[in-house]
């Protein structure tokens, strides 16, 4: 006999892919491709309201999401931990050696063994747990909500020449909004990289700012950092390689940066022998930089001896590798151990935007400027309402659940999209042999540097 618990009941959960465009953004692991994907959940419950959740794209964790559907249908919301907890239970089969180092080498193999792709359902639940008790869902998470805004960074790539590519990259020439249209074009120095900022800044509001290298030599990248201390002399700047520099490099690189850089994200990892945890703490040794990462935490075993080994002071706890629930953990354990939670990143809608702002806004103590790649895709709404970024922070809407009403019209044709294409996956050294012919990933190479 089921248990009632006062809470209305799920009727119908759907599970639907979905895409959208993107810049010729570059990172470590090659060129973005013009169309990214993303999974969205979306939940209906007998009371009549809808919830939604959103997670990485592709058809692995698409599979994942519908094998969860008999957990999820007929369960109660006020149950959702419970509901999880038979997903992540159900779930079977153990990762290889090598799909066990998760993302220390970067490679997006891997990335459907970090993401928790329940974190699309959990999402969803406590969206139509929100909208029942007539709570954000920041309230709902860890210790209750604990700001009312939310800190949010210019996340800076550099990117590639599109018309290079064979790929339906898109253009904003003709915007008149000036972040739009520079976002779509060539910027691959440090000027360029100062006109972004300019360009995010005027928009958005942005205070500080973080740079995507693993592209350049790294003096370039440096430099470019440099330039961007020099035009915004108040901003916190950080800059995040995804480990591609040895350690003896990263060190050249950054020791005398301390006017510089505010923080250091994952400058390098594994070599010789060693895990990044230990290259990394090595780096923290030699340089007194405060770490942060997404790569060599990416779950508890990892946090557990990367803690211990005071190789990371900031984890980038992103809930779609955490669950919404795990990186409030993540965040309170910051909070009583004097170390800042900050959350990571990947190319997303509007969905996950609310997400991320919730976590953000539950984390207690001391937290560091979120990061999103939203401002990349913003324009490309799945939500009547997305969030809005105004002098650099997100307010927590005044509205039960996410705070978002989903526009299935716009769902749809997103779902359009995504059915067009042929390949639906993360590949991103494709749109890199249009740049440099027989192109392949080296986690220690940064990406046009061949």
């Amino acid at each position: 006999m089921t248990q009632m618990y006062g809470t209305p009941v799920v009727t119908d959960m759907k599970v639907i892919p979905v895409a959208g465009y993107d810049s010729m953004t570059l990172t470590l692991s090659g060129a973005h491709s013009a169309i990214f994907t993303r999974n969205l959940v979306i939940l209906t419950d007998n009371s009549g309201n809808t919830g939604v959740g959103e997670v990485h794209g592709g058809e692995e964790i698409r599979k994942s999401l519908e094998a969860s559907i008999p957990f999820v249908v007929g369960s109660q919301i006020g149950a959702y931990r419970q509901t999880i907890q038979k997903i992540q239970n159900a779930r079977t089969g153990k990762l290889s050696d090598e799909e066990a180092d998760g993302l220390q080498k970067l490679s997006l193999k891997n990335l459907q063994f970090v993401v928790q792709s329940e974190t699309a359902v959990e999402s969803a639940l406590l969206d139509l747990l929100g909208k029942f008790t007539n709570q954000p869902v920041a309230a709902l998470l860890g210790n209750g909500l604990q700001r009312k805004a939310v800190t949010i960074l210019g996340y800076l790539f550099y990117i590639a020449d599109k018309s290079k590519a064979d790929q339906p990259y898109i253009s904003e020439s003709d915007s008149s909004n000036p972040w739009f249209k520079r976002r779509r074009e060539v910027a691959m120095d440090a000027a360029a990289i100062v006109e972004l900022a300019q360009a995010s800044k005027e928009h958005y509001g942005f205070k500080d700012f973080k740079l995507k290298a693993g592209v350049l030599e790294g003096e370039k990248e440096i430099l470019a950092c440099q330039e961007l201390k020099k035009h915004f002399p108040d901003a916190r700047i950080n800059i995040d390689p995804n480990g591609a520099w040895y350690l003896e490099e990263a060190i050249e690189l950054c020791k005398d940066q301390h006017h510089v850089l505010t923080y250091v994200e994952d400058p390098c990892g594994p070599e010789a022998g060693f895990s990044g945890r230990e290259i990394m703490a090595e780096f923290k040794d030699a340089t007194g930089f405060q770490l942060a990462t997404n790569m060599i935490a990416t779950n508890w075993r990892q946090f557990n001896h990367a803690v211990k080994l005071k190789a990371v002071d900031i984890p980038l706890a992103d809930p779609h590798f955490w669950t919404m629930e795990g990186s409030v953990r993540v965040a309170q354990l910051c909070h009583d151990w004097g170390m800042t939670w900050g959350s990571h990143s990947n190319n997303h809608f509007d969905i996950s935007l609310a997400i991320f702002t919730h976590v953000a806004a539950a984390a207690p103590g001391e937290i560091t400027a979120m990061d999103t790649h939203w401002i990349w895709q913003e324009g490309q709404h799945l939500s009547k309402e997305p969030l809005v970024i105004k002098d650099g922070q997100i307010a927590i809407p005044d509205a039960p659940g996410l705070g978002i009403e989903i526009d299935m019209d716009k769902v749809m044709k997103a779902n359009e999209l995504y059915n067009s294409l042929k390949f639906k996956g993360r590949d991103d050294s494709i749109a890199m042999q249009y740049l440099i012919p027989g192109w392949t990933f080296d986690s220690k190479k940064p990406c046009m540097v061949r």
